[in-house]
């Protein structure tokens, strides 16, 4: 951490410093946002309603050029990044301001409803609830920050602070390499102080995300020495393929389930004479009087921080190389979402989201438990700037199914605590 991110945590750790919140300036923001809520709704609408499934790629950047055009009109520079480097459609970044705290402001433009899913338009169900793919997570967000950003501009208040934000193309299915389809998100996080993300957390108004696990894919090969079933566990013919691929995952069990905060799952297993896998399918041959000669196990594997990562592969290595005789084993992980670790600052800043939303009358907001918490964009944000606040989108329920229901009565709420959290983060520079 540079000093002047020791300082801004230093200034937050005391909240006032020597600046005031100026409740007329508050009531101006406030004011305007409930102006602008039935813009913000119609443009909810009109984005929901254009598929932008993470591989519709001309969806996806019809999406972006919706929100380009909405923050050149409040006077951001905006960049179309390309995404045929990484396979994806690409990413929107739009800049604004040159003074103040460095706020970087996270949304992702891709749903997972593809282009021929029967789950494609906004439809309201009552007053309170509107069904939609995509709309909590996250186009409902998207609209949050740029209603935010607009009332902060109405109210005179939108030059104290520098904004950059980030809409990306493949939050939903990351485009590979990692270190293309994150590097927007890496270079914005560099230049910044603070990061908000604008997920809809639990679907839970009264909750953030301070902390959120990394997930990280995980492959298992196993091979032993085909036989007939009668020879197994002789000394020449071993215990097969089969036998070693359960010990291995057991042993990862007793070793491991019982570290908090951790998980891992295999979730696809095939074993027998032959193999064939193929993503998130396969086929496997096989007879039940032949020793199994090999199999595979693909997973996933979450953790609360890098170290604790780190100490899980440490002890899934070290058992997947004790093998039983005459078996072989290799285990390899993949790219995957770092995690977005605890940290003192991310506590203030919640304690300062917490102390907007009880002043607004909305109640207390408290820390979501990491493991309601999946991975997002801000995992490769969090350890580059000094805090970071997630969970500050538009509440819902149903979020990656078709009953993808939206709170609208969160909309307001959201709007007004995301823009009166980045005024008083403007004070406290």
């Amino acid at each position: 951490m540079n000093i002047k991110n020791s300082l801004l945590a230093l200034c937050l750790t005391s909240f006032i410093c020597t600046a005031h919140s100026d409740m007329n300036t508050e009531e101006k923001i406030t004011t305007q946002v409930k102006k602008g809520l039935t813009q913000s709704l119609t443009e909810l609408e009109q984005v929901v309603n254009i598929n932008s499934g993470t591989m519709n790629f001309a969806g996806v950047k019809q999406v972006g050029q919706v929100f380009k055009q909405q923050f050149e009109e409040l006077g951001f520079t905006t960049t179309w990044i390309d995404g045929k480097g990484f396979n994806r459609a690409g990413h929107l970044v739009a800049k604004y301001g040159n003074k103040g705290p460095k706020i970087l402001m996270i949304g992702h433009l891709d749903t997972v409803f593809a282009k021929n899913d029967d789950f494609q338009t906004f439809k309201k169900l009552n007053d309170k609830q509107i069904a939609g793919p995509g709309i909590t997570d996250m186009k409902g967000g998207d609209v949050i920050i740029v209603a935010a950003l607009r009332a902060l501009k109405a109210a005179g208040v939108l030059e104290q602070v520098s904004i950059q934000v980030v809409m990306t193309g493949d939050e939903e299915s990351s485009g590979r390499p990692l270190a293309k389809s994150k590097k927007a998100l890496v270079d914005a996080a560099k230049w910044a102080d603070i990061a908000l993300g604008f997920e809809d957390g639990d679907g839970d108004i009264g909750t953030a995300v301070i902390v959120r696990r990394g997930s990280v894919g995980w492959t298992l090969d196993v091979s032993g020495k085909a036989a007939h079933s009668s020879q197994i566990f002789r000394d020449d013919i071993g215990f097969g393929a089969a036998f070693e691929t359960a010990r291995i995952l057991n042993s990862y069990r007793e070793e491991l389930a019982s570290v908090e905060n951790l998980t891992f799952n295999p979730g696809l297993m095939l074993a027998g004479t032959r193999i064939d896998p193929d993503k998130s399918q396969g086929h496997a041959f096989g007879k039940s009087n032949v020793s199994a000669q090999t199999a595979q196990v693909s997973g996933g594997i979450r953790a609360i921080s890098l170290p604790q990562l780190a100490h899980a592969k440490s002890v899934m290595q070290k058992i997947t190389k004790e093998n039983l005789a005459h078996t072989t084993a290799k285990l390899t992980f993949d790219e995957g979402y770092p995690p977005m670790a605890p940290s003192k600052g991310n506590h203030q800043l919640l304690s300062l989201y917490n102390k907007v939303s009880q002043d607004l009358g909305y109640g207390e907001v408290v820390a979501v438990n990491p493991r309601r918490a999946g991975a997002a964009d801000i995992s490769f944000v969090a350890n580059h700037v000094t805090m970071a606040l997630d969970g500050l989108g538009l509440m819902g329920s149903g979020g990656h199914t078709k009953d993808e229901v939206a709170d609208i009565s969160s909309l307001q709420q959201n709007i007004n605590k995301a823009a009166i959290l980045i005024y008083r983060l403007s004070l406290q520079h």
